[in-house]
Formats: C-alpha cells, sequence, structure tokens
C-alpha cells in the first residue's frame, strides 16, 4: 500500500488542514479586530491553506463508486426503470414499475422497519436503566420483608396471649360467681338468725 492512501497519511492530511483553517480563522478575526498580531497569522494561514490546496491538486483523488452499476437508471434522468421483479429480457422493451407491487414491498419493509426500530428503542431504554440501586432496594426489601415476617409471629404470640388471657378471665368469672354464690348463702344464714 501506498503511502499517500494509507491510513496515517489520510490522518495527517486531515489534521494539516484542520490546523490550517483554524489558523486562518484565527488571523481573520485578529485582522478585524486590529490585533497587532493579525496579518502574521492570517499570512501564516493563507500560505498553509495555499500549500495544502497545492498538494490536494497533485493527490490523486479517492476511489469513486459507481452506484449505478448496482442501480441501473440511477444516472440517468427521466428513464424507464426495469420492473422490480425481473430484469429486461433481450429484444423487450423495458416495463415501467408496478405501483401497486412496489407499494405492497414497501409497505411490508417499512413495517419490518418498524418492527425493528420499536425494538431497538426497547433495548435502548433497557440499556439506560440505572441498576446501580438494585442492590440497595432489595436488601431494603429483605430487611423488610423480615421485620414483617417477625411482627406476624409476635402477633401470632399475642393472638395465643389473648386466648390464654380471656380462658383466665372465663375461669375467675365463673370462681367469682360461686364465690357470690357462697357469700350470699353466708349473709342470708346470718340475716336469718339475726
Amino acid at each position: 500500500m501506498s503511502l499517500i492512501h494509507s491510513k496515517g497519511f489520510k490522518y495527517f492530511k486531515n489534521f494539516v488542514i484542520g490546523v490550517g483553517a483554524a489558523v486562518v480563522m484565527v488571523g481573520a478575526l485578529m485582522k478585524i479586530t486590529s490585533h497587532p498580531l493579525g496579518n502574521i497569522f492570517i499570512t501564516v494561514g493563507l500560505i498553509t491553506e495555499a500549500v495544502l490546496f497545492f498538494m490536494l491538486g497533485i493527490l490523486p483523488p479517492e476511489k469513486d463508486y459507481y452506484w449505478e452499476k448496482l442501480y441501473p437508471g440511477l444516472d440517468m434522468h427521466n428513464s424507464n426503470l426495469i420492473p422490480m421483479s425481473g430484469g429486461v429480457v433481450e429484444g423487450e422493451v423495458a416495463r415501467p414499475l408496478n405501483a401497486e407491487q412496489v407499494e405492497n414491498q414497501l409497505g411490508g419493509m417499512l413495517g419490518e422497519l418498524q418492527n425493528m426500530s420499536s425494538s431497538l428503542g426497547s433495548l435502548q431504554a433497557l440499556q439506560e436503566i440505572d441498576f446501580s440501586e438494585t442492590k440497595n432496594q432489595l436488601e431494603t426489601a429483605s430487611n423488610f420483608y423480615a421485620n414483617l415476617n417477625e411482627a406476624m409471629s409476635t402477633l401470632n404470640e399475642t393472638v395465643e396471649d389473648t386466648r390464654m388471657y380471656k380462658d383466665q378471665m372465663a375461669t375467675l368469672n365463673r370462681n367469682l360467681s360461686s364465690l357470690n354464690s357462697v357469700y350470699g348463702n353466708v349473709l342470708s344464714a346470718f340475716t336469718v338468725k339475726a
């Protein structure tokens, strides 16, 4: 591969063109604002640009791509294009495109492109999700469920204690009823004798 077609040379050429254009712009700005270095900058920039244009005039052009070989009729204005379904048979005149057939094919391709676009949009949205806080959120949820389980077991113990308290109160109530009847009998016995 020759030097002028190498990647490094192309990079160097673009770099020098960019720097030369920047120097010309700075020189023009300095000249417009009457800066003392304006003449020097614009002279250096214009000489650099002249050398670059000379160099570009000597270098061979980049390779051209002949798209009309791939797409016949691309370079001819007002030409009859061949149908998409087939080529021109020798001796036959090129037929115009069937508009309905082209529209159907383009409609199908448009649908596929829309599906691909929505799929890519979904992938992009998934890519933009920030999962950095997910670990903290999972730990917080885990702590919440642990505390909830602990509260539920405490509540179950409380329910059991409440049931036992209710049973004890019922027993105490029966004992008080018995005690009241005994006390009532004792009072009646004292009242009858007196």
